[in-house]
């Protein structure tokens, strides 16, 4: 079996101090493997999203160890982390961070810009079914459209990683299936690992392996042999 991408051990995250320590992370073990799609799952303050940013390389652990391809992330300096992010690491966020006075094209142009082997931003924007909107600001699209913008811009450096933090959680049902069907067709496309955050039980039936947190642990994994794609999911 090849070397898992990540593979995380003891990992704990502390919050404040004394009487105000807030444990977000209790001893995490996790394995992701290359090219997998993995959803984490749990309520509100369970862990998830403290354990993506620092996969991300976002925020740093307390305790314990995170590997990348070998590579310690706990131990990188800011300059590393830095390109580490820039280099490896898409992201897509709840809310949608898009420039207002941008338009759709050259949003994603601001990440290929500093790309090393970009994808062109208006394949980048075809991929998530966008190549009517380009020239359009993100007060000409609605919600769903300007999460796929955000979703082109994340894929236009060609990451290795894609970490999606709740991307559907401001969105309506259609336009919450519309974002995870480009998320999943684009990050199968460029090859991407993508963990997904979410309190949607339903999005975890586009997984390869659903990953339960509670109370800042995980506390099940399981492997999904039936996957679904992900027109066919409705909440």
């Amino acid at each position: 079996m090849d070397e898992p991408t990540f593979q995380v051990r003891g990992l704990t995250k502390i919050y404040g101090t004394g009487a105000g320590e807030v444990h977000a992370l209790r001893g995490v073990d996790l394995d992701v493997r290359r090219a997998e799609t993995l959803v984490l799952l749990g309520p509100s303050g369970s862990g998830k999203s403290t354990l993506l940013n620092i996969l991300g390389g976002l925020d740093r652990a307390t305790g314990g160890r995170v590997t990348f391809h070998g590579r310690d992330l706990t131990r990188a300096s800011d300059a590393e982390l830095t390109r580490y992010r820039r280099q490896s690491v898409g992201f897509i966020f709840q809310f949608f961070n898009l420039m207002p006075s941008l338009t759709a094209r050259e949003n994603v142009e601001l990440i290929t810009e500093i790309a090393d082997t970009p994808i062109d931003p208006a394949e980048a924007l075809a991929m998530v079914g966008l190549s009517d909107r380009m020239d359009h600001f993100p007060s000409e699209l609605s919600g769903g459209q300007q999460q796929r913008v955000a979703v082109a811009r994340a894929i236009a450096k060609r990451p290795e990683l894609l970490l999606c933090d709740e991307p559907t959680g401001s969105l309506d049902s259609a336009s919450g299936v519309q974002v995870i069907e480009a998320i999943a067709k684009v990050g199968g496309e460029i090859g991407a690992t993508t963990l997904i955050v979410t309190h949607n039980a339903v999005v975890a039936d586009i997984a390869d392996r659903v990953v339960h947190f509670s109370n800042g642990a995980v506390v099940d994994i399981k492997d999904n042999p039936a996957k679904r794609s992900a027109h066919e999911l409705t909440w």
